[in-house]
């Protein structure tokens, strides 16, 4: 996927979290902002079923707990954050996907974070009308003969998207963090404002370029 203008002129490095809808496309907008700024797109969901289906002892306890119907606890879920974090590539920043969750896992991460020196830069949220996502995703389901994805189960995902995410969005809200995104349309677009908004707040932009400004 090539860059746009917008993109190549962003410098390199950030800490970042990104928060979206089911169906707002915000795995593929997260490898393209961790792409663009040299950073691991860390998706704690993606590592969860990296470690089940390799059978790890990690994956192991994962696995016994979904299978259990119960909810991967906060202290497993926040030991793996901090280990991933440790990693050489995370050095210069990172794009946690799906993290935090809770109030409780805002507060260890930063935590986390203070410890290390490195704060928190912003929150992008994807923002998108809900019966417009659900529209499409119903489209999609009845395209590829997905039967059990009914627009009731659909919709049940949203509504739990909203419910588990308000508390979160108004903790980053009050601290100046969040950046709303209008996350409907094409990836070159939605690619191109989330690199613009993320300009306008100062974040990825070179030392030349703020020195030119100046």
């Amino acid at each position: 996927m090539s860059k746009t203008a917008a993109e190549r002129n962003i410098a390199r490095g950030a800490r970042l979290l990104i928060v979206g809808p089911p169906g707002a496309g915000k795995g593929t907008q997260a490898k393209r902002i961790g792409e663009t700024f040299g950073i691991p797109d860390v998706s704690t969901g993606d590592i969860f079923r990296f470690h089940i289906k390799n059978g790890t002892e990690l994956g192991l306890r994962v696995k016994a707990i979904v299978d259990a119907g119960d909810y991967v606890p906060d202290s497993l879920t926040n030991e793996i954050v901090t280990a991933r974090l440790e990693e050489e590539d995370a050095a210069n920043g990172f794009l946690l996907d799906g993290y935090p969750r809770t109030i409780d896992q805002v507060h260890y991460l930063d935590g986390l974070l203070e410890k290390k020196g490195q704060p928190l830069e912003a929150v992008i949220r994807l923002v998108a009308d809900q019966e417009e996502i659900i529209a499409r995703l119903s489209k999609r389901a009845l395209e590829q003969g997905r039967a059990d994805d009914t627009e009731e189960a659909i919709r049940h995902r949203q509504e739990v998207y909203a419910r588990e995410t308000a508390p979160l969005v108004e903790v980053f809200r009050e601290r100046g963090l969040l950046i709303d995104v209008d996350g409907l349309g094409n990836v070159d677009e939605v690619g191109d404002r989330i690199s613009a908004a993320l300009q306008a707040a100062g974040i990825g932009v070179a030392d030349s370029d703020v020195a030119a400004a100046s």
